[in-house]
């Protein structure tokens, strides 16, 4: 099937209506949306309602309206208005609404009228969200280098957290007591590879101080002898 849309008299449309909490009711959108459908003569084939934050992907009835639109089962779908649809951010939106028009499927806002990717300003609407998107990872960036900057000015130190010697000596001493590494692990709240390679310097340091102790004890009982004990 060509990802073109039908015309307006036999246009298939799915509704879209979201509340954030099951306090709020989603009839008040439903009505004016239905009548609106039948207002247009358009036929309404299924209606998508999700209780739950727009902040969020993973909406069981959205993830099902996509669906069904990516097999077209409907030619436009219809909100309440753009923040029904998402409020995971404009780039998140525009992905969304990109996404349904690769697929010949329109979206129309009812209460934003200027949002309607199936009228003669489709290409601006896409055009100025796509434009918006970028302006938002630009202030994100911007955000995060702000927060860094006071975070260093404040005397944080960025990056992943370091480990003190009392850690260190803690973890060499619990795995000559026997302890796996995974119990090491647990307890200190570092990972299986940090207490390994820890561990694993203690027994070097440990053997090299053992040795510069023999060659000290040798070169005291006999002091002509200058050549190094083997490691």
């Amino acid at each position: 099937m060509e990802n073109t849309p039908f015309s307006e008299q036999s246009r298939s449309v799915a509704i879209y209506a979201r509340v954030s909490t099951g306090d709020q009711d989603s009839e008040n959108q439903l009505r004016e949306l239905r009548a609106f459908v039948g207002k247009q003569g358009w036929t309404l084939n299924e209606e998508f309602i999700d209780v739950a934050s727009g902040g969020r992907a993973d909406r069981p009835r959205f993830l099902a309206m996509m669906a069904a639109a990516s097999k077209r089962k409907f030619d436009l779908v219809l909100v309440w208005s753009l923040d029904r649809l998402s409020r995971e951010g404009t780039s998140a939106t525009l992905g969304y609404l990109e996404r349904l028009e690769g697929w010949g499927v329109g979206f129309r806002s009812y209460s934003e009228q200027y949002l309607d990717t199936t009228g003669i300003f489709r290409d601006v609407v896409i055009s100025l969200l796509a434009t918006l998107a970028k302006q938002e990872k630009i202030r994100i960036g911007e955000r995060t280098k702000a927060g860094l900057a006071r975070a260093v000015a404040a005397g944080k130190k960025l990056g992943r957290p370091g480990y003190n010697e009392r850690q260190k000596n803690k973890a060499s001493v619990m795995r000559n007591e026997g302890k796996t590494l995974g119990e090491i692990s647990k307890y200190l709240g570092i990972g299986r590879t940090t207490v390994l390679r820890w561990t694993t310097e203690g027994k070097a340091t440990a053997r090299k101080s053992r040795q510069r102790a023999a060659q000290n004890m040798t070169a005291t009982l006999n002091p002509g002898r200058t050549e190094p004990i083997p490691a």
